[in-house]
């Protein structure tokens, strides 16, 4: 008897031990197709808990199929958002899908661009040899140029790649529809068919446009290129070179426009470049210069009064864009723009060297530079405002035990849905503390950043569609909710978004017909 006793203890102790176990195991197992409307809980930020039907996370989703039902709607606790707050009972009004969203289609195109989406083996400018991607036989892909204000239409055609491919315009606020993510704004576009994407260039700046689809495997290979909108007049004082440096890591191999080491870029004597830096990594990218330099633009917005750079390196977050302007020297000489540590562009006129430009223990703290301008609306005056709180912990992720992301202490899919009312002013605060830098990317919409760690932002509005938050650090940021659909909110280090940093901002009266996985295969990260 005392035999039985003892096994049937060590049954039970076992028992103890394994059943959370199994059971945090079952409960991160993500359907093999869902829709992302069903994703984790929703987060109204303060504002009406009303959503596309009255349908959403909390009422029918992943909370109750993948075993999250702990029946939140919010966030106990969240700022502005308190448990219990009974919120405003409005009516939804007429829904839209994200699929009607989408430009004038009565409007003729402006400028037409054809591509064509290929794995292959690719060669780059210095004879090196990579399997991986191109767009129109070359990575990266050509280089588009409108207008602000024209309508540009890309016809994207999949000759062979497998997985299926989309095409994302970073930075730029297209319509919803045009966004270019699998499985939430279209279905990825198969082996030998085709889709069209159309959408007015509103904004002048940089941009780039990469694949949506697969994303962590796809635009590492080279499925990306840049975009450039140029203003409706000229802005540049004549004689300005304008110039684009897209640096991409291939297999390891640092380059700018697919060319490693030095680049020349022929200017004349005592001429001004405007520089176009666009970081197409995972990581951060720092760039600077021997001779004084300005940073007119951050991520496709102009900076109000800019300043000479001296014995300063500017960083260039994952997916950010930073345009520089460069004067070249009037005795004939180049000038080093060093991108990062193994790339630099030599800037002068044909033939011409630029000594080493030490690297600057300085960075520009784009918090104080420049001076202020209007926002065009209150911060402080938000109908949302929303925590979005980056940590690491244990546990499973889709049945794989691992040491994963987390957003607000959940793991994907487990994750917050932000819901706005199109016209919401929306406050953010980020913050990271999960060990490692975070290049954070909010679909269809610029933010302002507020503050850093507390000190508020005192020179040009620090406008961004990619942000680099660094472990330890918070920032305050807000925007206008003007651009009605799904859009995912994310970590733009795509080995990050593929481990569950990836969450989405909501309209209140849209929803999507596509599903991540179904029949399209659908694996936008």
């Amino acid at each position: 008897m005392r035999e039985r006793t003892r096994v049937l203890l060590a049954c039970l102790a076992t028992l103890v031990v394994v059943a959370p176990v199994v059971w945090f195991w079952q409960a991160s197992l993500i359907p093999t197709t869902y829709s992302v409307m069903e994703m984790g809980y929703l987060d109204h930020g303060g504002g009406p808990r009303t959503v596309a039907g009255g349908e959403g996370p909390s009422g029918h989703g992943m909370d109750d199929m993948d075993g999250h039902g702990d029946g939140h709607g919010d966030t106990a606790g969240e700022p502005g958002d308190a448990a219990g707050e009974p919120g405003a009972a409005t009516a939804p009004g007429r829904l839209r899908s994200v699929a009607g969203l989408v430009a004038d289609p009565d409007r003729a195109a402006d400028v037409t661009v054809e591509l064509v989406a290929r794995r292959q083996q690719v060669r780059l400018a210095s004879g090196r040899t990579i399997e991986g991607y191109t767009l129109n036989g070359s990575t990266p892909g050509p280089l588009m140029e409108v207008r602000q204000g024209q309508l540009l239409e890309v016809h994207l055609r999949n000759e062979n790649v497998g997985d299926g491919v989309t095409l994302h315009w970073h930075g730029v606020d297209v319509p919803n529809a045009e966004d270019g993510v699998a499985g939430v704004t279209q279905d990825a576009v198969p082996a030998g068919a085709e889709h069209t994407y159309r959408f007015v260039a509103d904004q002048a700046g940089t941009y780039w446009y990469h694949s949506h689809q697969v994303s962590h495997e796809q635009v590492l290979r080279g499925l990306l290129g840049p975009l450039v909108v140029h203003p409706r007049s000229r802005r540049d004082p004549a004689g300005t070179t304008d110039v684009v440096a897209l640096a991409h890591l291939y297999s390891g191999t640092a380059t700018l426009n697919g060319r490693e080491g030095d680049v020349p870029v022929a200017a004349a004597a005592g001429g001004t470049v405007r520089v176009r830096l666009i970081n197409t990594d995972n990581g951060p990218l720092r760039a600077w210069a021997a001779a004084p330099y300005r940073v007119l633009a951050l991520d496709g917005t102009d900076v109000h009064g800019p300043t000479p750079v001296r014995d300063e390196a500017v960083t260039v977050t994952a997916g950010g864009r930073v345009d520089l302007e460069v004067t070249v020297p009037d005795d004939g000489s180049a000038v080093r723009l060093q991108v990062g540590g193994d790339t630099a562009l030599v800037i002068g006129p044909a033939g011409t060297t630029a000594p080493a430009a030490p690297e600057p223990d300085r960075e520009l703290d784009l918090l104080d530079y420049g001076s202020p301008a209007p926002l065009g609306f209150d911060p402080d005056r938000a109908d949302r405002d929303f925590r979005y709180e980056i940590g690491r912990r244990p546990g499973f992720l889709d049945g794989r035990p691992g040491l994963w992301w987390t957003v607000n202490g959940h793991v994907y899919p487990d994750m917050p849905m932000f819901v706005v009312h199109e016209g919401d002013v929306v406050r953010v605060r980020i913050e990271n503390h999960s060990g490692d830098v975070h290049p954070m990317h909010l679909h269809g919409h610029h933010a302002v950043v507020l503050s850093r760690d507390g000190r508020r932002a005192t020179g040009s509005p620090w406008w961004f569609d990619s942000l680099n938050v660094n472990d330890g650090e918070s920032f305050e940021v807000a925007f206008v909710a003007d651009n009605p659909g799904v859009w995912m909110d994310h970590c733009h280090n795509l080995q990050h978004a593929t481990e569950g940093l990836v969450t989405h901002l909501m309209y209140d009266d849209v929803t999507t017909p596509f599903r991540v996985g179904d029949e399209a295969e659908n694996a936008p990260e």
